[in-house]
């Protein structure tokens, strides 16, 4: 039998500008290296000030920010990236020695999107920067303009926030509303519980990422025709959530 070879998805590689902030020339060139194989561009900085000023010129597609810096430390520079209109959105990754509880509770509230401890992986470091620049995108998508969803035997009313089975109105919690909601307008796609986190609960709130397992749950019980063999809302074995529109048709 062949070998299976994963390859890269370098699509959102291609176009991506990564701004590397680090003052050990050794760990920046090797973030560098790892970062260009896998097709981003990448610019650098050795502190926080020429961080914030080639932000400012070019904003990145993301930020990978040592905090220990010369003068202006990585805390500010987050701190100041998500104060300013035009940076606000850029996606940060932490990445540094300091990784206490206290540190990257920190780090993260002050705006990080993830957050790494030296010594890394480059290879994790990698597939961090794709996956948050996977949910960059998808929140920055734009939003559907329908109205409503209407197959089969479920309704979704994205205006009066009603639902119904087969005619039968549903009773959800506001958050269940908006997770079947994102759910039916994202069809197909793989999203996992980070992800969901991130673009259904939003990004300054901190909940464990089973909660998403819960709701889950509490949908399929109510949408399902057996939620012990789910149509709907599949899972996708260590991935993630899908919704499979197909299974509402006759």
């Amino acid at each position: 039998m062949a070998a299976v070879v994963s390859v890269p998805d370098r699509r959102l590689a291609s176009k991506a500008t990564i701004l590397v902030v680090e003052d050990e020339a050794d760990i920046r060139d090797l973030v560098r290296y790892h970062l260009e194989q896998e097709g981003y561009a990448v610019e650098d900085a050795d502190s926080g000030e020429k961080a914030l000023e080639r932000a400012a010129t070019s904003p990145p597609a993301l930020v990978v920010l040592d905090l220990m810096l010369p003068g202006t430390d990585g805390l500010e520079v987050c701190r100041r990236l998500r104060a300013d209109d035009a940076l606000r959105d850029v996606p940060v990754i932490m990445l540094t020695a300091k990784g206490t509880e206290l540190d990257r509770v920190l780090g993260l509230e002050l705006g990080a999107d993830d957050y790494i401890t030296k010594p890394f992986s480059p290879r994790e470091l990698v597939a961090r920067v794709r996956a948050v620049l996977r949910r960059a995108s998808a929140a920055a998508a734009p939003p559907a303009h329908e109205e409503d969803f209407f197959r089969g035997r479920l309704h979704v009313n994205f205006n009066t926030y009603e639902v119904a089975v087969d005619g039968q109105p549903l009773a959800l919690s506001l958050r269940e509303f908006e997770l079947l909601k994102f759910f039916v307008q994202h069809p197909h796609r793989v999203y996992d519980r980070l992800q969901l986190l991130d673009l259904v609960w939003g990004q300054d709130v901190h909940v464990e990422p089973r909660t998403v397992d819960v709701h889950v749950r509490r949908l399929r019980k109510v949408i399902e025709r057996d939620d012990s063999a789910p149509e709907l809302l599949l899972t996708v074995r260590g991935v993630g959530y899908k919704f499979n529109p197909d299974a509402l048709e006759p």
